[in-house]
């Protein structure tokens, strides 16, 4: 009951379909009685009816396909490993079924380095018809602790392609990496004890190196150019031989001088098993990127390898390196690269060329000009017969200008859509797998870029960022229109305010006003009606006086009539 009812839950996005069917039926149910409940049926009733069954119909039919879609997604979502970002799975993605999957192009890279893996770890998401074809270019180097005491073949760069071509990144790196630190195998390394291992249960370290994608589940397989022992020999322009390969830069910046060419010694080391018949077989065959001289031209003069990448029909690609390496090719640009393999191996061994487009910013550059390196310059007029392409490659890693695996991988799937494209192989799987998962994973990388966008200006402004969080897009777009909506609502709603307490503060002055009137009205009342008082009191006091005066004289007079 539980797994029945996650069918319904809010991220499977399935109610919205059912409930479209249900609709449908509904409507179609009403369309159907209402032609067999009506006894008389005019021209309007009829369209009337007809449309409502039609529309119901349909919603039958839209949800039941979109409902079967999503169906379809969920599965994948809950069943298929290989998927990473679940989250943005659509139904284009049942492509990636592992029949499909492994019909896509062989391509084979050759090369060695962090190039090289950089190449690989990109590719695996489109095709598990892989090889990588990698120098061994450490012998006569200063053995390891490992090397001396299990007697193995110097395969740092064959080991960091098998971690690389990995279906699961992560704990496989820090297991071959790993170095034991106490007891008896202080010193030693996890991955040559594990070769070691190989070598005696399969008796060579060809079939052992192979037979670790049963072990590793590795997105195909990783075969060193050969097993001889070999040394890169560097030939100067002044004429000096340098015999061990860690230390040609190192005497080329002494010198102040370049390399002339680079030798194998011996000259006639023989290819591995497996070499040769991989090239031969390949779609696509990518050299590089990585260390010119140590590298890359070092697995090209390997006996037949050349020849076989000349003869092969596939497409020959060449990844331009980003940056100089000081002491190799100081001062290069792309031109002069290859130009470098040109003169070593001759021409017809590269179709394209991918370089970067050189947009970094200044201050990482300066960064490596410390060093000793620069960007390789944009120059291409010095070749000829080599289609150019310029592609976004690159990306900053931790402080460090790097090749983006997804960006390169891209940019070669492209190439090779572009290549079924003219062969009018659109409609076969490989063509079809290619170029979905091509726009998916641009897809993915426009989302990634804004979301990296986002993260990077909540950095700079914490606080609008906890604001936006949450929001609908429709807030987020208009977020600062809304704003200065709200702040004028809120200078409006300011003015309201102060307009009320003004009024109620001239209501009260009013108020007061006329109660300041009426006291003095009232005080004057008062005021009068004392003084009506007073007055009266006066008036009846001066005519008490004035009747007082008359009275004496007439007293006086009368006295004196009697005395006369």
């Amino acid at each position: 009951m539980k797994g029945f009812m996650q069918w319904f839950k809010s991220s499977n996005k399935m109610k919205r379909w059912m409930f479209l069917i249900l609709i449908g039926i509904i409507l179609a149910c009403y369309g159907l009685a209402e032609i067999i409940v009506m006894k008389e049926i005019s021209f309007e009733e009829v369209g009337k009816v007809v449309a409502i069954f039609v529309a119901g119909f349909l919603a039958i039919v839209i949800g039941l396909v979109f409902l079967n879609k999503r169906t379809l997604e969920v599965l994948i979502e809950a069943t298929d490993e290989r998927m990473e970002n679940k989250k943005n799975i659509n139904v284009k993605s049942l492509i990636f079924n592992r029949n499909i999957y492994d019909k896509g192009p062989n391509i084979v890279v050759i090369g060695g380095g962090t190039g090289l893996n950089t190449v690989l770890s990109g590719l695996k998401h489109y095709t598990s018809n892989l090889t990588a074809i990698v120098t061994i270019s450490d012998y006569g180097e200063g053995e390891t602790l490992s090397r001396r005491e299990l007697e193995v073949l110097p395969l740092d760069d064959v080991k960091d392609s098998i971690v690389s071509l990995a279906s699961k990144d992560g704990q496989i790196g820090k297991l071959f990496n790993y170095q034991f630190k106490k007891g008896r195998l202080n010193g030693i390394k996890f991955s040559d004890i594990y070769f070691s291992a190989m070598k005696d249960i399969n008796g060579n370290f060809e079939d052992s190196i192979i037979k670790s994608n049963e072990i590793i589940n590795m997105v195909g397989k990783v075969l060193p150019v050969t097993l001889e022992e070999m040394k890169i020999v560097a030939e100067l322009a002044n004429g000096y031989i340098v015999e061990e390969k860690s230390r040609i830069p190192e005497v080329v910046s002494e010198k102040v001088t370049k390399i002339n060419r680079i030798l194998l010694n011996p000259s006639n080391c023989r290819p591995a098993p497996g070499v040769i018949e991989a090239i031969k077989n390949a779609d696509c065959i990518i050299i590089g990127p990585g260390s010119l001289y140590t590298n890359v031209i070092p697995n090209l003069l390997v006996n037949g390898v050349t020849k076989a990448i000349k003869e092969s029909t596939a497409i020959k690609v060449y990844i331009s390196n980003i940056m100089t390496e000081p002491g190799q090719t100081d001062g290069y640009s792309v031109s002069d690269h290859l130009n470098a393999i040109i003169e070593h191996c001759g021409n017809g061994l590269i179709d394209y060329c991918i370089y970067d487009t050189g947009e970094i910013v200044p201050e990482f550059i300066k960064k490596y000009n410390v060093e000793g390196q620069d960007l390789v310059e944009q120059n291409i007029d010095k070749v000829k017969g080599i289609k150019f392409l310029q592609r976004n490659l690159s990306i900053i890693d931790d402080g460090y200008i790097r090749h983006d695996p997804s960006l390169v991988a891209s940019s070669i799937i492209e190439l090779i859509c572009d290549d079924l494209k003219y062969q009018d192989k659109q409609n076969d799987p490989e063509y079809l797998m290619l170029n979905t998962k091509l726009r998916e994973e641009k897809r993915i990388n426009k989302i990634k870029k804004s979301m990296v966008r986002k993260e990077k200006k909540a950095q700079k402004n914490p606080k609008k960022a906890i604001e936006k969080k949450g929001k609908s897009k429709f807030s987020n777009k208009y977020s600062e229109r809304i704003a200065s909506i709200k702040q004028a609502d809120e200078k409006l709603k300011l003015k309201d305010n102060e307009s009320y307490i003004k009024n109620e503060l001239n209501i009260k002055s009013e108020e007061k006003e006329e109660n300041e009137v009426k006291n003095i009205r009232k005080q004057r009342e008062n005021n009068r009606a004392r003084g009506v008082h007073s007055r009266t009191e006066r008036d009846k006091k001066e005519k008490d006086k004035k009747e007082a005066k008359n009275i004496k004289p007439k007293s006086a007079r009368g006295r004196r009539l009697k005395t006369n």
